[in-house]
Parts: C-alpha cells; sequence; structure tokens
C-alpha cells in the first residue's frame, strides 16, 4: 500500500511538471515510461483498486499530454483493455473491472481533450504576440512613410519659397514679405501635419494636393498643366491619389530640373509626367529607388494598386498610379 502512495506522490509531483516541457521527444518518452510503470502496477497482485485507479488518471494524463493524438488514444485504449483484462485474471468482479475500464478510458479522452485546449491556448498567445509586434513594425513604417512624405513635400515648398524671397527682397520687398509670410504659414501647418501623423490622424485628399501642386510649381517656376477638379475619382481612392501627387509634384521639384510638369487625372488612373533630367532607368517599372517611391509603392500594394515609373513623353520624369 505504501509503494502504491509513494508512487502516486512521486507521479502526481513530478509528472505533470515534466509533461510541460516543450520537448515533444522528452514528453514521449515520459509518457512511454509512465505508461509501462502503469501497467505495471496494474499487474501488481497485492494493488489495491483504489491505487490502481489514482496511478491509472495520473499515467493516463501524462499519455495524453505527451504523445500525438494517435498515439494517445492508443495509449488509452492500451490502458484501458489491459487494466481490465488484468482484473478479470486476478478476478475482480466484471462490473468493478468494467467500470474502472470505462473510467479509464473517459478520464483519458477527457485529458486529450483538455491538452489540446492548452495547446490551443498556447497558440493563440503565441499569434497575439505576433500580431502585437506586427502592429509594432507596421505603426513605425506607417510613421517613417508619413514624415518622409509630409516633411519632404513641405520642406521642399518651404526651400522654394525662401529662394524665392531671397531673390525678391532687393528689387520687390513687399513680394518677399508675402513669400516670408507664407513661410510661416507653411512651417505651422508642417507642424501641425507632424503632429498628426504621430497621433495617426494625418489625412491627405486629391483636392487639396491639387491646390498644393499648383501653389508648390508655381512657387518654382515650372509650368503647371493641372485638372481643374477631381470628381471622377472615387471617394475610397482619394487619399491614395492624395499621395501620390504630393509625392510626384515634390521629385518634380526637387530632381527633375523640369520646366513644365503636367498631371492627367481619371477614375482609375492619375500620372505626373514633367520634362526634365528623368529617371536613371529608361524603361518604365516598379519599385524605383528612394524612401520616398518605396513608401508609395507599399501604399499602392496595400490599396491593390500599381505603381510605375518611367520616362515621360515629355523627355522627363513619369509617376502613375493605376486602380
Amino acid at each position: 500500500m505504501w509503494l502504491h502512495l509513494l508512487a502516486f506522490i512521486a507521479v502526481f509531483l513530478l509528472g505533470p511538471p515534466l509533461s510541460w516541457y516543450r520537448s515533444q521527444f522528452f514528453k514521449a518518452v515520459l509518457a512511454v515510461f509512465f505508461f509501462a510503470l502503469s501497467l505495471g502496477f496494474l499487474a501488481y497482485p497485492d494493488a489495491s483498486l483504489g491505487a490502481t485507479w489514482l496511478w491509472t488518471f495520473v499515467a493516463v494524463f501524462v499519455a495524453s499530454q505527451g504523445l500525438p493524438r494517435v498515439a494517445a488514444l492508443a495509449a488509452v485504449g492500451s490502458l484501458a483493455g489491459g487494466a481490465l483484462l488484468i482484473n478479470l485474471a486476478q478476478g475482480a468482479g466484471n462490473a468493478n473491472a468494467y467500470s474502472q475500464a470505462v473510467t479509464i478510458a473517459s478520464v483519458g479522452l477527457m485529458m486529450m481533450a483538455f491538452s489540446r485546449q492548452l495547446a490551443t491556448i498556447r497558440e493563440l498567445r503565441q499569434t497575439q504576440h505576433e500580431l502585437a509586434e506586427l502592429a509594432v513594425r507596421e505603426e513605425r513604417s506607417r510613421v517613417a512613410r508619413d514624415m518622409h512624405d509630409i516633411l519632404g513635400h513641405s520642406l521642399t515648398v518651404i526651400a522654394v519659397k525662401a529662394e524665392l524671397a531671397g531673390r525678391l527682397l532687393p528689387i520687390d520687398p513687399g513680394k518677399a514679405a508675402a513669400e516670408i509670410a507664407d513661410l510661416e504659414d507653411l512651417a505651422r501647418g508642417a507642424l501641425e501635419d507632424v503632429r498628426a501623423t504621430v497621433g495617426g490622424y494625418r489625412g491627405v485628399n486629391v483636392l487639396s494636393e491639387l491646390a498644393n501642386a499648383r501653389t508648390a510649381l508655381a512657387a518654382a517656376g515650372i509650368d503647371a498643366e493641372l485638372p481643374g477638379a477631381a470628381d471622377a475619382v472615387p471617394a475610397t481612392s482619394r487619399e491614395l491619389f492624395g499621395w501620390v501627387l504630393r509625392e510626384g509634384v515634390t521629385n518634380v521639384i526637387r530632381h527633375g530640373g523640369a520646366g513644365r510638369c503636367r498631371v492627367t487625372l481619371s477614375a482609375r488612373q492619375l500620372q505626373v509626367d514633367d520634362d526634365g533630367v528623368g529617371p536613371r532607368t529608361p524603361e518604365p517599372g516598379t519599385g524605383a529607388g528612394g524612401s520616398g517611391l518605396k513608401g508609395l509603392g507599399e501604399r499602392a500594394a496595400a490599396a491593390g494598386a500599381t505603381l510605375e515609373v518611367g520616362r515621360s513623353e515629355l523627355g522627363g520624369f513619369r509617376l502613375r498610379l493605376t486602380l
């Protein structure tokens, strides 16, 4: 009796914690070990019915935790069948023998279901952890992309207007003062945009970007051919069109060396052309270099659109977004 009690205490204290090890091989070896010991104690001549049941329940638990589903089913079935045969062979009553076999099978199946619930909970926690990390990475990417797009455009316009104000100051102080006043407004607007971006509330619209493009191109001395309205653009696509227009015009002013910029707009396409130096690669393509165009590519891909960069028929740079 004492042997059974000590064995049960040892297995009860050590079996479940050991079965929680992540190593599948270790758990399988542990399950086979307790499975064999359980059958041995079932066959022990002096085993009391209560001690045998307790030992068997713990062995079933370990087996269901440590083995794959098919092997666990086989282990539970073997324990139930072994208990039935051994009890019948030792002269136990049919009722007790069958009752113990049914109980072992029932408890084993319940433990298997419980272990699957634990595994599902662990997988859900791991998935939640991965989703949280993904959300952090996406938020960092969003902030970096928006910062580039917003500050790149605003600082480009500020630089152009500051240069214009410097040229006007000796010949027309009044116009120079007006440009300087615009600089203050632009700087304040850029600051508000940064705050909105950090807070996640920054929005861009193709209608407002058309007006901004007209002002920025005029300040840079670039002839602009812009559509007067954007009614054809679906409401769900106006933000994406706005980002592409902003980046395209910023590139025309900053990098293109252009004297002319043309923007064409339809329900499914936005195209920005200039007559500047053009792209480094003469053939159109996607995934052009530069963090701004890279960010636009990510935005377009997220919306199921295509962003293309190539040489314009005007001789310079072409940026095209197609839904």
